[in-house]
């Protein structure tokens, strides 16, 4: 044993006299000294000296403390140079932003503080290394983020970094909603929600003036009409879209709706559809060529009477207050219904950029009822007001009709829902994007904001009044959304 010891302390005399030897012979040579063959037992004896020993000693450790501090001070400065970059936050809504210290390659800081979070509606959660929360105010949040690094002294003072999050404004927030001007000829609420029965299923609209007429005082354009009609066991339910640009389009929008289901009210009488009701029941039974053509012909001829009755009501009033009808310019949309002992019988007519959408009982289909013309006419739309739609080629495609067991939304709405909503016309044929419409009104929203569809539910126009508030960036024209269901 007492060998071994003997033999390791050689050992190692042995190897700090080979680095001292190692070391003043290449410090020598560095001054460009250079030793004779006569020198040699003179260098030999210097190197052994202890003094020498121990010089060499202080002077590589003095070395490695000074490359050891210049390596920490440079990570230092590398850290806070570094570019972090943390998601901007929006007041109000719901934030959550990870530190990732491995994307960072900040694994050798030791220890570490997050300030300036107080008052902020922030905190900073150290074991998942997120800053989440609700924030409060809008600004340039400033975080001081102290640290440490591996190496240093439990004692030694944190380093500094800032960290800039900065937080957006509610967007709402900078909308105004100035009132529209109550004495105008023309005014009408800017807000209305309604819900009633529809045959023997539900109905809920709500129109409201899109946020970009709330903020310069305008008025809503948007408008809707419906009525049950007892006696014939048909209901009409239609839509308009005043067109923005045109002075009154307002009150063509609401005139457009009102002729509708005036002329309804007049003309599907009990006697006047008692021969289209035969034909419905026939056509259900036999789901013949000829049968559906007289349904068509029906249809053609009367959804067309009302639609040009419709433009006609506007004219007049256009004449009466010494107007251009091309100041009322207004899209129309419209569906009558009728449930029978087999089914539902839906008739629909369109003109302009608003889609009504037919979803069936168990939400595997979507059946479009009528084409939008912005795709026919490149980007500009037609209105009700313009007289050569009637006379257009296309204008028998203007009307659907179908027969169907049951459905659970019949939807008709204006373009400010269908711009954020479906984005593109092609959307409005993928059950998909229907579905993730519902899914959406029953409360997958950021807001969670949730429609109750159940039949008992006497909140529901309320509610979808609050879900057409949603945010959509660019989307801030009237919406309005009718639905059966």
């Amino acid at each position: 044993m007492l060998e071994e010891t003997v033999d390791l302390m050689l050992t190692e005399r042995k190897d700090k006299m080979e680095e001292t030897r190692k070391y003043v012979e290449a410090f020598l040579m560095q001054h460009k000294i250079s030793i004779s063959p006569e020198k040699r037992t003179l260098l030999d004896g210097f190197i052994a000296d202890k003094n020498t020993v121990d010089a060499v000693k202080t002077i590589k450790e003095n070395q490695k403390n000074m490359l050891d501090k210049w390596i920490i001070k440079n990570r230092i400065d590398d850290i806070e140079r570094q570019s972090v970059f943390l998601p901007n936050a929006i007041v109000g809504k719901k934030y959550e932003a990870k530190i990732d210290f491995s994307e960072l390659e900040w694994q050798d800081i030791v220890f570490f503080e997050l300030l300036n979070l107080e008052n902020s509606g922030l905190d900073y959660d150290s074991e998942k290394s997120i800053i989440k929360g609700i924030p409060r105010t809008s600004g340039d949040l400033k975080l001081r983020f102290l640290f440490r690094l591996e190496g240093e002294p439990d004692n030694a003072a944190l380093h500094e970094k800032m960290l800039q999050l900065i937080i957006n404004p509610d967007p709402k927030s900078l909308w105004k909603d100035i009132p529209s001007d109550r004495n105008d000829l023309y005014w009408k609420d800017e807000n209305v929600a309604v819900s009633d029965r529809f045959l023997d299923k539900r109905i809920v609209i709500s129109s409201k003036r899109g946020r970009s007429h709330a903020n310069v005082g305008s008025f809503r354009d948007d408008d809707f009409a419906y009525k049950n009609f007892e006696t014939s066991g048909w209901s009409v339910l239609a839509v308009s879209d005043g067109a923005g640009g045109y002075p009154v389009t307002r009150k063509g929008s609401q005139l457009a709706c009102e002729a509708v289901v005036d002329y309804f009210d007049k003309n599907f009488t009990p006697d006047f559809l008692a021969d289209f009701d035969k034909t419905i029941s026939e056509y259900n039974y036999k789901k013949d060529k000829t049968t559906l053509e007289k349904i068509n012909t029906f249809v053609f001829t009367n959804l067309s009477k009302a639609a040009k009755y419709a433009n006609e009501s506007i004219a007049s009033f256009a004449v009466k207050e010494n107007r251009s009808i091309s100041d009322f310019h207004s899209t129309l949309i419209f569906t009558l219904v009728k449930k029978y002992s087999f089914g539902y019988a839906v008739m629909t007519f369109s003109v302009g950029d608003c889609p009504i959408g037919l979803v069936n009982k168990d939400f595997s289909e979507v059946r479009l009822m009528n084409w939008l013309d912005v795709g026919e006419f490149g980007g500009g739309t037609r209105f009700v007001t313009m007289p050569e739609i009637f006379a257009h080629d296309n204008y028998a495609s203007r009307f659907g009709f179908t027969l169907t067991d049951d459905f659970s939304y019949l939807m008709l709405m204006t373009d400010g829902i269908y711009d954020p909503k479906f984005v593109v016309e092609a959307n409005l044929e993928s059950i998909e994007k229907w579905k993730d419409l519902v899914e959406d009104m029953k409360g997958k929203n950021e807001e969670g904001i949730c429609v109750d569809f159940s039949y008992e539910n006497e909140k529901i126009a309320a509610q979808l009044s609050n879900w057409m508030d949603f945010w959509s960036p660019g989307n801030h024209d009237d919406r309005t959304l009718a639905i059966i269901y």
